[in-house]
C-alpha cells in the first residue's frame, strides 16, 4: 500500500501568493449581501465563512490537507483528539441506539464510552478487538457504530481493519478508526473504515507543544458535523485555533521523515533488547507479536512498524523505578502522551488506562508492571539502546 496522496502536491497560498497560508484568526466574518447571513442560517446556502466556530481559513487547510494525506474527501480540525471521538460518536448516535468497541482503548476513550454515552441512552458493548467474530456476534438491530483503534493503546495489537468494515458494511454500520498511533503506516479509509479520528497532539504535532484533533471522512458527514442545527462540532464547539492549524498544516510536511525515523530507532531498539534476552517484548515489527502478518499486509511499507514498544517489567514498582532510572540517564523523559522527537516513558495502568477498573485491566491483558514506551529520535540510535541496557541491568537484573 502507498500514501494516498504526495504531499508535494498540497499547496495553499497565502492572501498575497506566500508559499504558505496565511493565519486567519477572525472569530467572525462579513457577509456583503445581508441575504446570505439568512440563507447560510437555514442551509440554502454552504461554503462560505460564517464565524470561526463553524469553519476558518487556515483550519480548513490543514484539514484539507490531511483529509488528501488520509484520502478522505473532507476533514475537520478540532480542540483535541477526545472532542473528535465524543464529536463523532454523538453525530453518529444522535438519536440514541447501540455501538460495538475494542476493549482495548485508550482510557479517556474508555470512560466515555463507559460512564458517560450510557447516561445519555446509548448502549455499549466491549469485545476484543483481535475477535472479529465477537464483534459480530455483537452487533443488534441497533447497532450504528463499530469502533476500534488501528493499533491498540497500549497493548499494541492491531484490528482487522478490511474484516471489520466488510463486517460494518454487511450490517448497515459505520466504522469509526482512531489511527493516532500509526499515521501514514496504516490508511484506515482506503480499508474501508468510515471515519478516521486523530489525536493531533502526538504524532502529527510531533513536538509535544499543542492540543488538537481531527476527524477525517466523507464531505456529507463533515457537513453534518458543523451544521448550524445539529453538528456536535458546531454545537459543542471544540474550536481549533486557528494558530495551531497553522502550525499543524506546516508539520504535516515532516511527518513522513519523523514517522520513518520513529520506526527506525525503535526497531533498533528492540534488536539490542533481543539480543540482551530482554522478555515480554509487546512491537508489532516482531515475528512472535501475534498481529505481525496482519500489520504486514496493511501498512504502507516504508513507515515501518511504528515508534510504540511495550514491555512487561513484572511489577509496577519496577516499571516506575526503571522510568526513573531511564529519565535520570538521559533516556526518556517520565510523562504521558506519545509522538514526541524524544522518547517518553509512562505505566499505562496507573496512568493514561487507569480510568480502566483493575478486573477489566485483568481482562484485556494490561499488567500493572507494563511501561509504555514512545520511542524518540533525538541522538544516536545505537547510543540509546546502549543507554537503556545499561538501565535496565541495573534495576531489573
Amino acid at each position: 500500500m502507498s500514501m494516498t496522496q504526495d504531499l508535494r502536491d498540497i499547496q495553499h497560498f497565502g492572501e498575497e501568493g506566500g508559499v504558505v497560508p496565511v493565519i486567519d484568526h477572525a472569530a467572525t466574518s462579513t457577509f456583503l449581501n445581508p441575504d446570505d447571513m439568512e440563507k447560510v442560517f437555514h442551509g440554502e446556502v454552504k461554503g462560505c465563512y460564517l464565524y470561526s466556530r463553524h469553519s476558518n481559513p487556515t483550519v480548513n487547510a490543514f484539514s484539507q490537507k490531511l483529509a488528501a494525506v488520509e484520502g478522505t474527501e473532507a476533514a475537520f480540525g478540532v480542540a483535541s483528539g477526545m472532542a473528535a471521538i465524543s464529536c463523532t460518536v454523538h453525530q453518529l448516535l444522535m438519536d440514541g441506539g447501540h455501538m460495538v468497541s475494542s476493549n482495548t482503548i485508550y482510557g479517556g476513550t474508555w470512560a466515555l464510552f463507559k460512564n458517560i454515552l450510557p447516561k445519555q441512552g446509548i448502549k455499549i458493548d466491549f469485545v476484543d478487538p483481535y475477535d472479529v467474530k465477537a464483534f459480530e456476534a455483537a452487533i443488534t438491530p441497533d447497532t450504528k457504530v463499530i469502533y476500534t483503534e488501528s493499533m491498540s493503546n497500549p497493548l499494541l495489537g492491531v484490528s482487522d481493519i478490511p474484516a471489520l468494515a466488510k463486517l460494518a458494511k454487511k450490517h448497515g454500520c459505520k466504522l469509526v478508526v482512531d489511527n493516532t498511533f500509526t499515521p501514514l503506516i496504516f490508511s484506515p479509509k482506503k480499508m474501508g473504515a468510515d471515519v478516521v479520528v486523530y489525536s493531533c497532539t502526538k504524532y502529527i504535532s510531533g513536538h509535544s507543544d499543542m492540543i488538537a484533533g481531527a476527524i477525517c471522512a466523507d464531505r456529507a458527514f463533515i457537513d453534518q458535523l458543523i451544521d448550524v442545527n445539529n453538528g456536535m462540532c458546531m454545537l459543542y464547539g471544540p474550536v481549533m485555533d486557528a494558530r495551531i492549524a497553522y502550525e499543524l498544516y506546516t508539520r504535516l510536511d515532516t511527518l513522513p521523515l519523523r514517522m520513518m525515523a520513529h520506526s527506525k530507532a525503535a526497531r533498533i531498539l528492540v534488536a539490542r533488547m533481543k539480543k540482551e534476552g530482554i522478555e515480554g517484548i509487546i512491537y508489532p515489527g516482531l515475528p512472535e507479536h501475534p498481529q505481525n502478518e496482519l500489520f504486514d499486509s496493511l501498512r504502507n511499507e516504508k513507515f515501518g512498524h511504528g515508534g510504540m514498544i511495550t514491555f512487561d517489567c513484572g511489577d509496577l514498582k519496577k516499571a516506575t523505578r526503571l522510568a526513573q532510572k531511564l529519565q535520570d540517564e538521559k533516556f526518556g523523559l517520565f510523562a504521558v502522551s506519545l509522538g514526541f522527537t524524544r522518547t517518553l516513558l509512562s505505566c499505562p495502568a496507573a496512568s493514561t488506562s487507569s480510568e480502566i477498573p483493575e478486573e477489566d485491566q485483568k481482562k484485556i491483558g494490561l499488567k500493572p508492571g507494563l511501561l509504555r514506551m514512545s520511542i524518540g529520535f533525538v541522538g544516536d540510535d545505537d547510543l540509546m539502546a546502549e543507554r537503556f541496557v545499561q538501565c535496565y541491568k541495573a534495576v531489573c537484573k
